[in-house]
């Protein structure tokens, strides 16, 4: 989920987000990284859009912030539209990280998929501004992958775990680290259609307001 904020004077539309990760094994240095990595990558393809028939730069700004105290009422409560919050333990009962639907503001993540680049914390943050995965995950001689195909696509060699394993084998299918937000994610998510109100601020995505517990191993 995240704000969004049209800059008339300079063509630019800013998305501002910011992460609250809590959790055992959540820190304030994973926080920054997390944040780090969606900037990174969602800035990249320097894409624009064209709104009431001008075109615009989009840029985004993403904050992360460690909250090891953070109490449920905090998240039920929350009125601002930029605030998304994570969990992060070393466990996940799907064994995945995930978000609390599409166009959410909470979800769950397993701490070893939170490696540097490993465009997982991206990945989501798409799902907050409310992209789902794509419908084809056989993408074999479309090249890059953008950032919502998931794991277990089936891609070109190069981006699979193993370049040499066969499509579909151990090793064959996609590898997250080879993702990246194309202009066409970019796009996806329909900027032209948001609501701007006379401060020419808009909303992106809805709460779903949802404080996990943690995910305890039977």
């Amino acid at each position: 989920m995240g704000e969004a904020e049209l800059y008339t004077s300079n063509h630019k539309l800013v998305i501002r987000s910011i992460l609250y990760l809590y959790g055992e094994a959540a820190d304030q240095q994973l926080a920054i990284q997390a944040a780090d990595e969606i900037a990174l990558y969602w800035n990249e393809p320097k894409a624009q859009v064209k709104i009431r028939k001008d075109l615009y730069e989009v840029q985004f700004e993403i904050e992360g912030i460690y909250v090891p105290d953070l109490t449920p009422a905090t998240v039920w409560h929350n009125t601002n539209p930029r605030l998304n919050y994570f969990r992060v333990e070393e466990y996940s009962l799907h064994d995945i990280s995930f978000v609390d639907g599409l166009g959410s503001n909470t979800g769950y993540f397993k701490r070893a998929n939170l490696q540097v680049n490993s465009t997982t914390a991206a990945h989501e943050y798409g799902h907050t501004l409310g992209l789902d995965h794509p419908k084809v995950l056989d993408i074999r001689g479309k090249g890059q992958p953008g950032i919502m195909y998931p794991r277990g696509t089936l891609c070109d060699p190069a981006f699979q775990y193993d370049p040499a394993a066969a499509p579909g084998n151990k090793g064959g299918t996609l590898n997250p680290f080879t993702r990246k937000v194309l202009d066409s994610d970019i796009q996806a998510l329909k900027l032209s259609r948001l609501s701007f109100d006379d401060r020419n601020i808009a909303v992106l995505g809805e709460f779903s307001s949802l404080y996990h517990q943690k995910h305890l191993e039977n």
